[in-house]
């Protein structure tokens, strides 16, 4: 099973998010903050870190960094309100996909269904 781990610091969306993807099949373990998500990207197996960027403490770009550094075969998306923070994300990750606020809960899971055909694919070749 794809394993997610959901960094958002907004109670609702986390749930609203985590929610989505579990009613999808995936396997969700939200934190509220990118500190938090830091000892669980290194210590468990994540196919896909989903963050949100503006975040207290550790933004969403630094914990992507930090993901790659650590656990490098994970995945990372970002979702965000700012448009000028995205533009940052990209620079920063430009193999990250960014999904911009407010977005629909089923164009989130066809990004997530699409990242992970797009591996499987490679994987056939």
């Amino acid at each position: 099973m794809t394993r997610i781990l959901l960094a958002e610091d907004e109670q609702a969306m986390r749930e609203y998010l985590a929610r989505a993807l579990e009613r999808s099949g995936y396997e969700v373990v939200s934190v509220d903050r990118g500190t938090e998500a830091v000892p669980l990207l290194e210590s468990e197996h994540f196919d896909l870190l989903l963050t949100d960027i503006v975040m207290p403490e550790m933004d969403g770009i630094e914990l992507a960094r930090h993901c790659s550094k650590v656990s490098p075969q994970t995945e990372v998306m970002f979702i965000t309100g700012f448009s000028g923070v995205a533009l940052r994300a990209g620079e920063s990750m430009p193999n990250a996909k960014i999904l911009s606020k407010p977005f629909h809960l089923k164009d989130l899971v066809l990004e997530v269904e699409r990242l992970f055909a797009k591996e499987s694919f490679s994987e056939l070749k």
